[in-house]
């Protein structure tokens, strides 16, 4: 008998996927079954997610997979980016889309809770660094939308668990990213919401990774594949499944999570909210067996897919395997900020990055055709540099030497960002998997079913890892 197959479903700023495990001769094969285009949508001055397009398309790729596996499904997980939640109703239903974490409405809240809870003494209660797009500023920021802060909310991911079984929950890894979480207890810190007068009774109940929430329920349920299926919640944010995706050990490894943001990081078993960690922006977050994810953020390729929407609206289209060829036979006049506010908001990109180019003292590039590779090779030149430093940062907090880099998310695409990272850091850089996020929440998936409620051991997520980096 066949052994059933499993699916990641893995929720992406500018894409989703619902990706089929299925076991042939024994060896695993892995499947991209359905993706749905995504992305922040405009209405009036705000900026939300499609949450009704997103599950739509879901459903079609959850059905496309139970087609495709006669032999039956034995779980779904789900994974998302972190930060963005959706409220609920009474009846369960969202009660609005959710808003996107790059909505500027945090601007003035942030302002105002850290005259309440100053943002150093915040980052040495919960370990995470106090981005103004974290949920707890977002959550604050509700009753401006006429939002009743008292209305249940949940995660992007477990939200999908809840929508296909019922039952709320918040995995720990996707939970920390929320800033509202006890560094010691790990789980919501009752100081916090009494302190910035959240309710702590609309938060979810927490969860491990690799908890099993119960069997698939509704229409889906019907299907003979789904007969079977149970809910897991995998590690939820995508950053913690994509390194339970790595095969081999981190303790001296670091790790870049390059995408629309780039995370750059090690695994500790410590904490570290040191000022110097705090000022240097990193931040200590899940993963999924416990330890910590201890990295910073860097605003990354949205510089870039913000650039090309510019230049498509033009006329200017460019594909980025073309961008990367022509950047390589480019030099860049200067080396940006990429911490820079002005950088992480959406619209006008070109503009912006020649605002910062100026406001630093280097020349602005002309923004007309032909000079769209020097754009490009200015944003992976300052890209890389930002690596460099944060790896010299790191290095010098944890007191010990990182041997070498594992990129995950882009870089299989874009080899002269692997280039510069070495020549930046001194470090060689291995790539890592494409689709990383998808195989750590099968490997966790797996684990889980062998451990039996039991909490998760690296060494079993590992081995999986390593057995689906195989297919």
């Amino acid at each position: 008998m066949q052994e059933p197959a499993r699916i990641a479903i893995d929720l992406g700023a500018e894409s989703c996927r619902v990706s089929l495990l299925r076991w042939k001769s024994g060896k695993p094969e892995i499947e991209v079954i359905h993706r749905i285009p995504n992305g922040p949508v405009h209405r009036g001055a705000s900026l939300y997610w499609d949450l009704g397009a997103i599950l739509a398309g879901l459903e079609v790729g959850l059905r496309k997979a139970a087609e495709a596996a006669p032999e039956g499904i034995a779980s779904i997980a789900v994974d998302s980016w972190g930060v963005d939640y959706v409220r609920l109703a009474p009846d369960g239903s969202p009660l609005r889309d959710p808003f996107c974490y790059r909505d500027e409405r945090t601007l003035a809240t942030k302002e105002a809770a850290d005259r309440i809870f100053p943002p150093h003494e915040l980052y040495q209660g919960t370990g995470v660094l106090p981005l103004r797009i974290n949920t707890v500023y977002q959550l604050l920021t509700d009753p401006e939308a006429g939002i009743d802060p008292h209305a249940p909310w949940v995660m992007m991911p477990e939200y999908v668990l809840y929508w296909l079984g019922g039952r709320r929950v918040s995995e720990y890894t996707q939970a920390t990213h929320t800033g509202l979480v006890d560094l010691v207890t790990r789980d919501w810190s009752p100081e916090v919401f009494k302190r910035l007068n959240l309710p702590l009774d609309a938060a979810p109940e927490m969860v491990r990774a690799g908890t099993v929430l119960g069997r698939l329920k509704g229409r889906l349920a019907a299907l003979d594949a789904f007969k079977e299926t149970q809910l897991i919640a995998p590690a939820c944010h995508d950053t913690a499944s994509a390194i339970a995706g790595i095969p081999t050990d981190l303790s001296s490894t670091l790790y870049i999570c390059s995408g629309t943001w780039s995370l750059v990081g090690t695994l500790t078993t410590v904490p570290v909210t040191t000022r110097v960690a705090f000022d240097a922006g990193y931040t200590n977050l899940g993963a999924a067996t416990g330890e910590l994810c201890f990295h910073t953020l860097i605003n990354s390729m949205w510089l870039l897919k913000q650039s090309m929407e510019a230049w498509s609206t033009e006329g200017r289209p460019w594909t980025i395997e073309n961008l990367i060829q022509k950047a390589a036979e480019c030099k860049a006049p200067g080396l940006l900020d990429m911490d820079s506010e002005t950088l992480m908001l959406d619209s006008n990109m070109p503009q912006r990055i020649n605002s910062e180019l100026t406001r630093l003292g280097f020349t602005a590039i002309p923004d007309v055709a032909g000079n769209e590779p020097i754009f490009a090779r200015t944003i992976f030149e300052s890209l890389a540099a930002r690596y460099a430093s944060s790896l010299a940062s790191l290095e010098k907090m944890l007191g010990r030497k990182m041997e070498r880099i594992h990129m995950l998310g882009g870089a299989n695409r874009n080899k002269l960002l692997v280039l510069l990272t070495e020549k930046r850091t001194g470090l060689p850089v291995e790539i890592g998997q494409t689709e990383s996020s998808t195989i750590g929440s099968l490997a966790v998936q797996l684990a889980a079913s062998e451990a039996d409620g039991k909490p998760l051991k690296a060494e079993d997520v590992r081995r999986w890892a390593q057995r689906l980096c195989q297919a």
